[in-house]
């Protein structure tokens, strides 16, 4: 993907997210099966995943560069950072520290949702200060996956977000 459809990406995947998000009831939003997060849990999950990377991207080019260095390989497509994430929740990977959630309430879901859509605002734009060599030049830290390229990031941000979809979409029963 190059930069553009990337961007269109990221849109698309969280706006059908907070679409998903906002349709829900507060029993909806509220309700977990044992073990697994509510609706209000992945939300802010995905606002803590977006907002660093947004973050990250505003920076010099230098700051990065300086903090985790170059690629020393090609970036992945798409499908094989996809295929790498999931095997790795298979062998047992999840969240962690400051990725790990508290509980949201209702009342939360307003702001929450728009903080995340902003930041994926922010993102998007900051792509653009980047070009196609660059996504693939530089590189930041994943706490799962270990160092990615810009463009890897982004496409497992891309994933990411549509993963928690999927997981509030069955937690639910829909």
């Amino acid at each position: 993907m190059n930069k553009q459809e990337i961007a269109a990406r990221l849109i698309e995947s969280h706006r059908n997210f907070t679409d998903c998000i906002d349709a829900l009831s507060e029993s909806e939003f509220m309700f977990a099966p044992a073990g697994k997060w509510t609706a209000g849990q992945q939300l802010k999950h995905v606002a803590r995943s977006v907002a660093p990377l947004a973050k990250a991207l505003a920076l010099p080019k230098f700051v990065p560069h300086l903090l985790f260095g170059k690629a020393k390989r090609l970036s992945t497509d798409y499908d094989s950072l996809v295929e790498n994430y999931q095997g790795k929740l298979a062998a047992g990977g999840k969240a962690s520290g400051k990725y790990i959630p508290p509980e949201i309430g209702f009342a939360e879901r307003v702001d929450l949702k728009n903080k995340l859509t902003s930041d994926v605002a922010d993102l998007t734009e900051r792509i653009g200060k980047f070009s196609e060599t660059q996504l693939d030049e530089y590189v930041l830290p994943h706490p799962l996956l270990g160092d990615l390229t810009i463009r890897e990031m982004l496409y497992f941000t891309i994933y990411h977000v549509g993963h928690h979809h999927r997981a509030t979409l069955k937690n639910l029963g829909k």
